[in-house]
């Protein structure tokens, strides 16, 4: 498995804590010496300059969103304090995150966006099972997405991790990625979420799903995380228009269940694709 897929998951979804170098050479399965040269060559990069310049990318990002307690966008990116937040965002970007705030614009800061890992096909895909899905309701985090930008999705898993185990209602263990709402375009909400037996005491910031009975192709991603934009690309560009079933219009969705760490990427996960009984 490619080290700097493993490397760029890992970032993406871990930039908001504290992550040393060792850190993300444990997880990607290589020294630091050899992290650092091939993700310098592959990425145009350092492994520790990118993994800054995302986290202060997504604090600009909030700023101009409307988040108006500055020392809390720093904490949530990795900061120990204001100070230490400001000088780190005017060394990045050239202004202070006061004043990225009163603008409100993103316009003219240089950010680094993540970087899409991995989407090339996979020739040994293991034959789906089939199953009856049964109604579930889902609470989580949504955000809505084009093909570019889903690569932030891990930035996104990251936010959502604090509160898993902690909403109201929650049933089991098992955490869903599920998307919904796509258009023409190939835009579409990613809700990261869990399932709960009601939405009736659900904080009001989190989106809610109803999720019909459907028939569902179940595909095991055994793989690391990192490539699961594979094992995606190769169901719907390759087993879905050979298999002779026809796509249903309804959710699909990623399941992790006890085996997957999220701290590493291993474990694997099913994928749900629903199909016309």
């Amino acid at each position: 498995m490619d080290p700097i897929g493993k490397a760029l998951w890992f970032i993406e979804g871990h930039f908001g804590g504290e992550v040393t170098l060792e850190d993300v050479a444990k997880v990607a399965g290589v020294s630091r010496y050899h992290l650092t040269r091939a993700f310098g060559n592959a990425t145009g990069h350092s492994v520790m300059r990118y993994m800054r310049a995302r986290r202060l990318t997504e604090a600009a990002r909030a700023l101009t969103n409307g988040a108006t307690d500055i020392l809390q966008v720093a904490l949530e990116s990795g900061y120990g304090s204001h100070e230490a937040f400001t000088r780190a965002f005017r060394d990045q970007f050239g202004c202070t995150p006061e004043q990225v705030r009163a603008r409100g614009s993103l316009d003219t800061l240089p950010l680094v966006e993540a970087i899409k890992m991995d989407e090339t096909l996979i020739t040994t895909l293991e034959p789906p099972r089939f199953e009856s899905g049964r109604p579930l309701l889902i609470v989580g985090l949504s955000e809505r997405y084009t093909c570019e930008s889903s690569k932030a999705i891990p930035a996104q898993w990251q936010r959502f991790g604090p509160h898993i185990d902690n909403i109201p209602g929650q049933v089991g263990t098992v955490a869903y990625g599920i998307r919904c709402n796509s258009d023409d375009t190939g835009n579409f909400d990613y809700i990261c979420g869990v399932e709960v037996s009601d939405f009736s005491d659900v904080p009001a910031e989190f989106a809610r799903l109803r999720i019909a009975p459907q028939r569902y192709a179940v595909f095991r991603h055994r793989e690391h995380i990192s490539a699961i934009r594979r094992t995606m690309n190769t169901i719907w560009s390759t087993w879905l228009p050979q298999s002779g079933h026809e796509v249903a219009d309804a959710p699909d969705f990623e399941r992790y269940d006890e085996a997957f760490n999220p701290r590493t990427g291993n474990g694997g996960l099913e994928i749900w694709v629903p199909i016309k009984a």
